[in-house]
């Protein structure tokens, strides 16, 4: 698979900063919001020009790779069947002041990203961008190589679908730490002290290994419930 085409389903902080992102790397952007095109399209001129406004059905129908950008709380709202056969990046979180009582938004017993990939059944979950600020996103992307590159955490159950979430990644300016397990996700959201942390490759990977050994994202699970 090559990815030329990127959709974002999202026109708030995170997906403005997406977008920019894969419009700078040289992928063919669209962007789609809660409202009709009309609603976002002076927004999305203005702060990413280059970008496509469209409604949903549009982003998905030309776009290589899927990337879920909303409040938890709505991902519901969109069709399942929308997103069948989609490789798609899952850089959502629960939060409280947007989502309101995380047990009425998700299941206590699975970890955010498994309910969206049982959700989107038909489609290919990888969980990333999710735990560095938008800002940090804006502001610190830089070319492989460069000593002061901050690394984000890629995972999910499908090898082929890790790998290439993985190289998009990097052309987005990121170092990667890759795992094969989606549940692991759960160590970079909200509660974790990797969550809003912008970290280089080693720091990164010391952290999450270091949850790996203690099983702390279980622990996370736990506590945010």
């Amino acid at each position: 698979m090559t990815i030329k085409r990127v959709g974002i389903l999202g026109a708030g902080k995170v997906g403005i900063v997406l977008a920019g992102l894969a419009l700078k790397a040289g992928y063919e952007v669209r962007i789609s919001g809660s409202g009709s095109v009309d609603k976002i399209d002076l927004t999305i001129s203005t702060l990413v020009p280059g970008a496509i406004a469209s409604e949903n059905a549009e982003v998905v129908a030309n776009s290589d790779i899927i990337i879920l950008a909303i409040p938890l709380s709505r991902y519901k709202n969109i069709d399942p069947t929308l997103l069948k056969g989609k490789l798609v990046i899952d850089a959502m979180n629960y939060w409280w002041e947007t989502d309101g009582i995380r047990e009425e938004v998700l299941d206590p017993t699975l970890t955010s990203s498994e309910q969206v990939q049982n959700y989107f059944k038909d489609s290919t979950i990888v969980k990333t961008f999710n735990h560095m600020g938008y800002h940090n996103l804006q502001e610190e992307a830089l070319p492989k190589g460069d000593p002061k590159r901050k690394a984000l955490f890629v995972t999910g159950d499908n090898h082929a679908a890790v790998d290439e979430v993985t190289k998009f990644v990097d052309s987005m300016g990121f170092d990667q730490v890759v795992h094969y397990k989606l549940t692991d996700g759960i160590m970079t959201e909200p509660g974790s002290p990797l969550f809003g942390a912008s970290l280089k490759y080693q720091e990164l990977k010391q952290i999450i290994d270091n949850f790996d050994h203690t099983d702390f994202g279980r622990k996370i699970s736990s506590t945010l419930n």
